[in-house]
């Protein structure tokens, strides 16, 4: 009998996939990666073995996730088309990477996994797969069986004696980890429609809450944030500390029409506190201690990072090079951001660095001023010559 190691997110489609898989001939061996996803409990894991796996692998991912893969797209100011911070994008080929070693540990032949055949996912896993061991089948039944709709799903699981979290009322989609959370399906597929209080798994309620104004102010050092407060953390920590903070502002909402790397526009609502406030202040670090044309040239290298994540393209020579451009970059990206925490919103509101490059005596208009006016003259008519009408 063929064995595959199936990503098992403990989910309706991955659910139904064992017993389809079990169903064809292959001995299953469900693979569930935490990286923050809150899912892989006792249920879940008998779910798996109720729906037909022969075995059930669990791995801890969550500090992999934060350090090899989290971090440097902060350091590289990853976002995709200005809003998503990538939080399901970047999980996957961390998750893909270690499906490929349990399948060599579990001396299965095929690997699988539950996405769509018009999601970014497929994508993700399966170039990760291919570009790590090619030898392995990938199997994707989501787009291969006879289901044509989630309650086709739900209904065969029943059937099944499948114990699922999910009914035909409510069938969102969602995705969580550490660095965010993502929702699709359901009443959010008409854009038109404002994503309803059930559809935030964070920030719930925010809209009812008042709370004061909250600073708070980050370390980071060569580009990753290392404290709060004053207090040094370790990175989940720090991270959950943020999450829970700015989840009480409602911080880090996104609901937008993105354009999937399959060619069709999809609807999707995010959840990410702590990438947003992150994002925000490393931003603002940089800008106080790189110079104007470093700046300006890693800016549009933060754009091709952020596509190079979301098409599912980590595992390439382009990643790895831009990866040593920009850890040359961070080198003096460290220092102290503080941030005001507000409703729906987070403020940078202070930074200080000992690389700073930002000179008061150069900048000011008080009698402190040290920089020489008369210099303008000469450099303006520099910098307008190539543009001056021949009078």
């Amino acid at each position: 009998m063929k064995k595959v190691v199936l990503a098992y997110s403990g989910g309706l489609d991955t659910s139904v996939a064992i017993k389809w898989l079990k169903d064809r001939g292959y001995a299953v061996v469900a693979y569930m990666a935490d990286v923050g996803q809150e899912k892989t409990t006792t249920a879940a894991i008998a779910r798996a073995k109720k729906a037909g796996a022969e075995k059930v692998v669990v791995k801890d991912l969550k500090k992999k996730f934060v350090t090899d893969y989290v971090w440097p797209a902060l350091k590289a100011g990853a976002v995709y088309e200005g809003r998503y911070t990538l939080a399901t994008a970047l999980s996957r080929p961390c998750i893909a990477a270690e499906q490929v070693a349990v399948a060599h540990a579990e001396k299965a032949t095929a690997v699988g996994h539950g996405c769509t055949g018009k999601g970014n996912d497929q994508v993700r896993f399966e170039v990760t797969i291919q570009a790590l061991d090619s030898k392995l089948e990938i199997l994707a039944p989501v787009r291969e069986w006879e289901f044509k709709s989630r309650d086709e799903e739900i209904d065969y699981a029943i059937a099944n004696k499948i114990p699922i979290d999910i009914t035909k009322k409510s069938s969102y989609s969602i995705d969580k980890n550490v660095w965010g959370v993502s929702v699709e399906s359901g009443v959010l597929e008409d854009p038109n429609v404002e994503p309803p209080q059930d559809s935030f798994q964070w920030t719930k309620g925010a809209e009812k809450r008042n709370p004061k104004d909250r600073v708070v102010e980050i370390e980071f050092k060569n580009g990753v944030p290392v404290g709060i407060d004053g207090k040094r953390m370790d990175p989940l920590a720090l991270i959950a500390e943020l999450n829970d903070a700015g989840s009480l502002y409602g911080i880090g909402r996104m609901d937008m029409i993105e354009n999937r790397l399959v060619g069709i526009k999809s609807r999707e609502t995010y959840e990410a506190p702590a990438a947003t406030i992150l994002m925000a202040a490393h931003a603002d670090l940089e800008s106080l201690v790189l110079d104007r044309e470093l700046l300006h040239y890693k800016q549009g290298i933060s754009q091709k990072y952020a596509d190079l994540v979301y098409y599912g393209l980590w595992f390439t020579p382009l990643r790895e090079a831009l990866d040593a451009f920009i850890d040359k970059t961070q080198e003096k990206v460290s220092g102290k951001v503080r941030v005001r925490l507000r409703k729906f919103n987070a403020h940078v509101v202070g930074r200080t660095s000992p690389n700073s490059r930002y000179n008061e005596n150069l900048a000011t208009y008080t009698a402190k001023d040290t920089f020489d006016h008369r210099l303008a003259k000469g450099f303006i008519d520099l910098w307008a010559l190539p543009y001056r009408s021949g009078k």
